[in-house]
């Protein structure tokens, strides 16, 4: 490969500065993980590795989820507010630079919760307050589409993109609504169990799983027919479920029983449980498969699971009441 003179002579030039500590090194993928605080209205950055905090961030009040753009350079937080106080909007977080942007307002639609983006970059967003699942253009700032489920307590929402369709999870309602997302319609409601909250889609985009947390038990739906497949007793209030990048194993926190358990999607049995914290709420898996977070609300502490040995691996302490997760990897 040919290199010119001058740039021969700049690198040159900067490995001399690492050599002499005046250019600090950078990691190839700076990774990042993302914490909302529902009652801090707060945002925390954390550095993985050292499990310390590197910036918190106001957010609009009592946010509950986070989601990052494909290019990891946003995070877009549902701001959902109290019973008293319901929120309308979704704060704009420029991740690098560690500094809200202001916000998106939505409106008429109150109560913004389950949060996603899609890889082209649109923003996909429940409202509790108007039984709406919201298409966000965060460009220029707007909705775009407002589908209303018809559901009661519209909150978690998945995107399963290879079939063109979003889900949501509706607490009240005890079902999940299939969306085709290029349409802005519904297609289905489908009852999984009492309870409906958490929600998640298989890599392979053929299956969603929702936790029913009055019922105890998690669904499979088959994303081809949005029929439920099958259930499972998984444990004492499941709250939300995160499949594994490998497509093996689902893991549910199950919010009551102060544990998460491993559920193996080939033999549909919960093959492992382990103790966390008090009111194990939100789950985020590492891309590369070993290691899992989970945001204790009830202590305000984050467990860290090693996924091979499956046992815990110390906490992270981030703000009051940790709940929604997101992960970023950003190229220097």
């Amino acid at each position: 490969m040919f290199v010119s003179p001058t740039r021969a002579a700049a690198s040159i030039a900067l490995a001399t500065m690492f050599a002499a500590g005046l250019v600090a090194p950078q990691r190839a993928n700076a990774q990042k993980l993302l914490v909302v605080n529902k009652s801090g209205h707060t945002l925390s950055i954390v550095d993985p590795t050292s499990r310390v905090q590197l910036a918190v961030i106001e957010t609009g009040f009592a946010p509950h989820e986070v989601a990052v753009s494909p290019d990891g350079r946003f995070a877009y937080v549902s701001d959902y507010g109290t019973g008293e106080r319901a929120g309308n909007t979704i704060t704009v977080i420029d991740v690098a630079e560690a500094r809200s942007l202001g916000a998106i307002s939505l409106g008429d639609h109150t109560r913004p919760h389950g949060i996603a983006v899609a890889s082209d970059g649109f923003v996909w967003v429940t409202t509790e307050g108007s039984a709406h699942l919201l298409q966000v253009d965060p460009r220029e700032r707007r909705v775009v589409r407002a589908i209303e489920t018809g559901q009661r307590v519209t909150h978690m929402v998945a995107v399963a993109e290879g079939a063109g369709r979003a889900y949501t999870a509706n607490i009240g309602s005890g079902n999940v609504t299939a969306v085709d997302a290029a349409a802005g319609a519904v297609l289905r409601q489908i009852e999984t169990g009492a309870g409906a909250e958490g929600i998640d889609v298989s890599p392979d985009g053929k299956s969603v799983y929702a936790t029913n947390r009055a019922a105890g038990t998690l669904s499979e739906i088959d994303v081809a027919t949005n029929e439920v497949r099958r259930t499972l007793a998984v444990g004492d209030f499941p709250i939300r479920v995160k499949v594994r990048p490998d497509g093996r194993e689902a893991l549910v926190s199950n919010a009551q029983g102060r544990e998460v358990v491993a559920v193996d999607l080939a033999q549909w049995a919960v093959v492992r449980r382990l103790e966390v914290g008090a009111m194990p709420v939100g789950i985020l898996v590492t891309p590369d498969n070993r290691t899992a977070y989970v945001a204790n609300t009830g202590d305000d502490k984050i467990s860290v699971i090693d996924l091979v040995a499956w046992e815990l691996d110390g906490e992270i302490v981030a703000g009051d009441e940790p709940d929604g997760m997101a992960w970023v990897s950003q190229s220097p």
